[in-house]
């Protein structure tokens, strides 16, 4: 029986409507450090083979693709550990240290979050990515060439492009990264939580502080009888 009010529920609910805005902004800074590690190594490259922005294919040396995939694969795999640990080890601790109560409070939560923050994440970033191609392609041009109020200087329009880059930037990772992942971050809290029932229902192992130590506080500071 989960009851909503309780204290202890409720308190999961908070910490769980909080996990994927959390996860979310893990995955988001693991593809900025991802990206980032490219940049540099496309500029050590560069520079110490200016060769290679030679228009004239004969004679242009090859770049080392092969490094660029290293640091991708090696970037996908290690960023990730962070939000993995977040995602395995929070129905753990929860369960362990607060109780079932307060575990049966964190799923819901990550769940109803979740999925708006997934639904809204894939929404935004597939609108701000097709809005740098429906630019970018000159099709919006075309669409507003009879319209006198979006008709744009050059240097107007490159701002607007430039614009367009920033939110595409912005929308790639949501809709790639962390939107189809929080589906995974609420399946294997989920799945977690089932495995180690067992172990948070265990009056000895599970509710470390809630059920014993505030417990005890209770009985301490109960009134006795004269």
């Amino acid at each position: 029986h989960v009851n909503i009010i309780d204290p202890r529920t409720f308190f999961g609910l908070l910490i769980g409507a909080m996990l994927p805005y959390w996860f979310s902004a893990m995955c988001m800074r693991s593809v900025g450090t991802a990206a980032m590690a490219m940049v540099r190594e496309i500029e050590r490259q560069f520079k110490e083979k200016p060769e290679l922005l030679d228009q004239n294919p004969v004679g242009r040396p090859k770049p080392d693709h092969e490094k660029c995939v290293t640091i991708a694969t090696t970037a996908s795999l290690r960023e990730m550990i962070p939000p993995g640990l977040l995602v395995c080890l929070s129905p753990i601790i929860f369960g362990v240290f607060f109780g079932k109560e307060s575990l049966a409070g964190l799923l819901p939560g990550a769940l109803v979050s979740g999925v708006q923050m997934a639904i809204s994440a894939s929404n935004t970033g597939g609108a701000w990515d097709n809005c740098k191609k429906y630019i970018k392609t000159g099709q919006w041009a075309i669409d507003n060439k009879d319209n006198p109020l979006k008709k744009f200087e050059a240097k107007k329009m490159k701002e607007i492009e430039d614009a367009s880059v920033i939110g595409d930037t912005i929308g790639d990772p949501m809709k790639d990264t962390y939107g189809p992942a929080i589906n995974i971050l609420i399946k294997l809290m989920a799945i977690i939580s089932v495995v180690f029932a067992p172990t948070v229902g265990d009056p000895k192992l599970g509710g470390l502080i809630f059920d014993r130590l505030l417990s005890g506080w209770a009985i301490r500071d109960a009134p006795t009888a004269d």
